[in-house]
Formats: structure tokens, C-alpha cells, sequence
């Protein structure tokens, strides 16, 4: 059973992976021209709050898969805080100097970290690589020949691991043991490097055989059909309302209710 797969089904999992992805892209860049602090952090709360319910995957899991972007936001922050440039400086000892400007914009940074991680596994968590690719193909008019290749590698990922761990194995039945130092390193690079670097080249091979056999080559692109539907539906407008009112209500927020009404970041 997969571990992140999603425990029930949202209507945000219905809606078009196109639609999303747009207004995914839309948050993105209002995130990036985002500088008061308030508001990018009243964006990381809602959005993951968005994430915790609407993702379908148990909150505990999904906290679980959070984590590398909590180390994130602390590295980020932190060395934000301890090397940035600023004049009211709160503290100081060689090279590390924390001033009032250096502090806010560390927080700036961490938590735009966290509306990054959190818009992004909002559209992750809830959208199928073949649904997107569909549509990209049916609504954006994506090359075939593109969509598939992605679609292919995708599925080839795996395939990978899977054979890292079965060669692992083989060479721990035959009593193979590794050699410590730099030596070793080299040594495992040979013995795992090398053989999937071969295999996957051969693999990766195949497929594009296959897939030229079967004109994914683009030349018959207009006339292709599709066993996948891509469509849009009232779910699509209920996801573009949800997250513009999730935007309208951090900006609103961020107004009313400032935790450090400093405003723009920049110029502080």
C-alpha cells in the first residue's frame, strides 16, 4: 500500500489538473511579490491549513511530509537572521550578527518557504501525473510525444529503486562486503552505478522504441484520440473561489489583525 496515498477523496481531487495548475501558478507568483510579513504569513497558515484538509492524506502523514520544508524554513530563517545586513543590531559575536532588519526578513523567508511547500503540495497531493498530462495534451494542446516521454520517465523511477534494492540484496546473499573509507565509496559507486546506469539506458531505449512504433513521434497528433476525458467541471469554480477567498482572507486578515506591522520587508 502506498504511504502517501490519499485516505479519502476530495472534491479538489476532481477537479482539472489544468484549472489547478493555473491558479496553483497565480498563488505562486503572488507569493513571490508578496513582502509584507503579516500577510506571507497568514498565506503560510491558511494554505496549510487548505493542505491539511483538502489533501485527503491523514493529517499526521501529511505533518510527516512536511518536515524537510520545516528544516528549510529553519536553515533558511536562520541564516537569513545571522548574516543579513542591517543597522539596529540586537546581537553580535564574530561573524554572526543579528539586527532588527536581518531578524524580520529571516521570518520573511521562512515563511514564504512554507506557502511555497504548501501551494505545491496542495496541487501534488491531489492531482494524478496521467490526469495532468492529459489535459496539458486535450486543453493546452501539449505535443503527445512530450506528455508521454514525461509520463514514461515518471513510471521509470521507480523501476530504479526497485532494482537498487534487489541488487543490494543479491550482493548481501553472495557475502559481498563493503569497504570502508574512500575506497568504498568508490568501490559501491562501481558496483550500483554502473549496472543501473546500463539497465536504465537500455530500458529508457525500449521504451522510445516502442513509443515511435506506436507514432508518439508528433506526426499524428491532431487525429489522436484519448481513452482519458479531460473536462471541466463545477469543481473547477469552486477551486478557483476557495483559493482566491484563501487569498482575499490572509490579505484581510494581515490588515486587521498584524502581528508586526512593519510592512514592507525591504525597507525596514
Amino acid at each position: 500500500m502506498n504511504f502517501w496515498k490519499p485516505e479519502r477523496l476530495t472534491w479538489l481531487h476532481r477537479a482539472n489538473p489544468v484549472v489547478k495548475l493555473g491558479v496553483l501558478m497565480g498563488l505562486f507568483l503572488m507569493t513571490v511579490l508578496t513582502h509584507d510579513i503579516d500577510f506571507v504569513m497568514y498565506q503560510a497558515v491558511i494554505f496549510t491549513v487548505c493542505l491539511l484538509v483538502l489533501s485527503g492524506i491523514k493529517p499526521w502523514r501529511m505533518l510527516l511530509f512536511s518536515l524537510p520544508f520545516l528544516i528549510a524554513f529553519i536553515s533558511s530563517s536562520s541564516s537569513m537572521m545571522l548574516f543579513g545586513r542591517g543597522e539596529a543590531i540586537w546581537w553580535e559575536w564574530g561573524l554572526f550578527r543579528v539586527s532588527e532588519e536581518s531578524f524580520y526578513r529571516g521570518l520573511h523567508l521562512g515563511f514564504k518557504g512554507i506557502t511555497f511547500a504548501a501551494e505545491g503540495l496542495l496541487f501534488v497531493t491531489t492531482t494524478s501525473s496521467v490526469d495532468l498530462f492529459y489535459g496539458l495534451m486535450q486543453k493546452l494542446k501539449l505535443a503527445p510525444k512530450y506528455a508521454y516521454s514525461f509520463m514514461a520517465s515518471i513510471r521509470l523511477l521507480p523501476m530504479v529503486w526497485e532494482e537498487y534494492l534487489v541488487r543490494r540484496q543479491a550482493l548481501k546473499v553472495r557475502g559481498v562486503r563493503p569497504i570502508r573509507g574512500v575506497k568504498g565509496v568508490v568501490n559501491r559507486a562501481g558496483m550500483y552505478a554502473v549496472p543501473l546506469l546500463a539497465q536504465s539506458i537500455r530500458r529508457a531505449h525500449r521504451v522510445a522504441a516502442a513509443m515511435e512504433a506506436k507514432q508518439f513521434n508528433g506526426e499524428s497528433g491532431k487525429t489522436r484520440t484519448y481513452y482519458y476525458k479531460s473536462r471541466f467541471t463545477i469543481y473547477d469554480v469552486l477551486i478557483v473561489v476557495l483559493l482566491a477567498g484563501a487569498a482575499a482572507a490572509a490579505y484581510v486578515i494581515a490588515i486587521l489583525y498584524p502581528w508586526f506591522g512593519i510592512g514592507d520587508v525591504r525597507f525596514d
